[in-house]
């Protein structure tokens, strides 16, 4: 049994209260029916909804929307394909009439080639949105100083990249997210979001001592996604298992397991 399980390891993120430290994207599926099924063999309880993607006119043909259990999941809409504070904000703010919900992870682009997070209209988005009373979760880059920034204009959650989205890198820069954790004190959530391709990416990083990891591509998009989204969750309670025990000390040379005095059996 998973240790958040027997021991009610849940992660707190302002007034949301989850049980699974494995966030989960909603895109890149084959259907809608995939999208259901991995989402539920991943365990995860909050799924990401980009709000200006998303069919919200039933009118129009079914609805994302519909696929996801309201009482099973925590939607969390975020403002994927925003380039701008100000359409962040608005789109932030159809959100929470659509889906009556203060909850909401910001993303505010810098260009379409890179999709790396502009710093300077994130900071600015998420201050509005502080100011607005939304419980802001955000997407950044890995940089310390800057999740610093953001820590101290009001958000929930800092959210570093661990590579550049979709990119299935991994964790490129370990030292930089054991910084941000350091200087932050565990003062908001650390989730990595972004970049992980497999399993072990998932692993390492929640053994750095991050609070959680959101992925989609990953999943969405290996050859066999429901498979992998079982994988994922298994790599997220492992990661974050490990990092609750402590790992023992490196060392250049061999340490014997076995004593080296007593009776030989």
């Amino acid at each position: 049994m998973a240790h958040n399980e027997s021991q009610g390891d849940s992660l707190q993120v302002g007034s949301t209260t989850l049980q699974s430290r494995l966030l989960v994207g909603t895109g890149k599926y084959a259907s809608f029916e995939e999208t259901a099924r991995a989402l539920a063999i991943s365990g995860t309880d909050c799924v990401t909804v980009a709000v200006r993607r998303v069919n919200l006119d039933s009118k129009q043909g079914p609805s994302l929307l519909e696929f996801i259990d309201r009482e099973r999941y925590k939607i969390l809409p975020n403002t994927a394909g925003c380039f701008d504070a100000a359409s962040a904000i608005r789109t932030a703010c159809l959100a929470r009439d659509v889906l009556d919900t203060n909850l909401v992870k910001l993303e505010v682009l810098g260009d379409k080639r890179t999709l790396l997070p502009d710093p300077l209209g994130t900071l600015e988005a998420a201050r509005e949105l502080v100011r607005q009373d939304f419980e802001v979760m955000v997407y950044s880059s890995d940089d310390p100083r800057m999740c610093v920034h953001l820590a101290e204009a009001g958000v929930k959650s800092v959210m570093p990249a661990g590579s550049p989205i979709g990119s299935g890198q991994g964790v490129l820069n370990p030292n930089a997210i054991r910084i941000l954790l350091e200087l932050l004190e565990g003062e908001v959530p650390v989730i990595v979001d972004a970049g992980v391709g497999t399993a072990s990416d998932v692993a390492l990083a929640m053994e750095l001592g991050v609070a959680g990891v959101l992925l989609n591509s990953a999943i969405a998009q290996a050859r066999e996604p429901l498979t992998m989204a079982l994988a994922m969750k298994r790599a997220c309670e492992a990661g974050r298992g490990a990092f609750l025990a402590g790992r023992i000390p490196k060392k250049l040379y061999a340490s014997a397991s076995s004593p080296s005095a007593g009776n030989i059996v």
